[in-house]
């Protein structure tokens, strides 16, 4: 054989390998088509603009809507999905916030509001974190109204969270440490004096908790991890019982890093992910439950 020959063989042999390497490991990063008791109905639908997804929460207003945002560092957007994760609208919310972590729906005095939970805190320094009530806007808006701005404490002193939902005129936290704490705020006080109270009302038994949110109907409250999501009755959860009624492991969607979880009312569950090094952009999944 020729040197020239025999150097475009090594050539082809190396290449070869190349490809079967980059094809074992697409095979190996595919996703399952189920999780646990439920089935992969779309996604990985790239968010290319949401690189660090973080929360997720159903709209109240406008039926199929999904509402997402980044984490901390980038700008104060809402962004709208549709139910497969295709990018519908960017709203921007006219306030700055420090470490943004959670995004919840729930109606309120204006119909339909969402609340942004500035809870963030890694290094356990804030005295007082924020969350920001507005309407619900329209994914066609260019900006909401003027947020109502609360500040938040914790009757034992700070914590880290990066979850969040509502439940009637109540707020929910979950701390993101090694047991989940759950914490409640005094209902009253929006109204009263522009600032929140948490009382802790339990424990979840849950480490590293990135994301909350109740159902549309507010019967149930979907909680997750980066390797399940886990769906409690909210009567029993609010009366600190935690006890979820329904596990699902989503490990197997083998996401970046799972962020994001929401779940309407027929049982279908949204999750995202922020990008991986190779690809940026964030990831969002729709699953159909049992």
């Amino acid at each position: 054989m020729s040197t020239r020959g025999g150097g475009l063989w090594k050539l082809g042999v190396a290449a070869a390998c190349v490809i079967g390497a980059v094809m074992i490991v697409a095979l190996v990063m595919a996703p399952a088509d189920t999780a646990g008791p439920c089935t992969v109905l779309s996604g990985p639908t790239m968010l290319p603009e949401i690189p660090e997804a973080s929360g997720l929460a159903i709209s109240r207003r406008t039926p199929g809507l999904i509402w997402s945002h980044n984490d901390s560092g980038n700008a104060e957007i809402l962004f709208a999905l549709d139910a497969a994760g295709n990018l519908r609208g960017r709203v921007h919310v006219p306030a700055r916030t420090r470490d943004w972590e959670d995004v919840s729906a729930a109606p309120c005095g204006f119909g339909a509001c969402l609340y942004i939970a500035d809870i963030g805190d890694n290094r356990l320094t804030r005295r007082r974190v924020r969350i920001y009530r507005v309407p619900e806007p329209a994914p066609t808006d260019a900006n909401t109204a003027t947020p109502e701005v609360f500040d938040a404490t914790y009757v034992d002193g700070p914590h880290n969270a990066e979850a969040m939902f509502v439940i009637g005129e109540d707020l929910f936290i979950i701390t993101r440490d090694r047991v989940g704490g759950l914490y409640r705020s005094n209902s009253a006080s929006p109204a009263s004096t522009r600032a929140l109270t948490f009382q802790r009302i339990g424990q979840l038994g849950l480490e590293a908790v990135t994301d909350a949110e109740a159902s549309p109907d507010q019967s149930r409250v979907v909680v997750r991890t980066s390797r399940e999501a886990l769906v409690y009755r909210s009567r029993e959860l609010t009366g600190g019982q935690a006890r979820p009624s329904l596990r699902i492991p989503i490990a197997g969607l083998r996401e970046p890093q799972g962020e994001g979880v929401a779940l309407d009312d027929d049982s279908t569950l949204y999750v995202a992910s922020e990008g991986g090094p190779l690809n940026r952009a964030g990831r969002f999944f729709r699953l159909r439950c049992s």
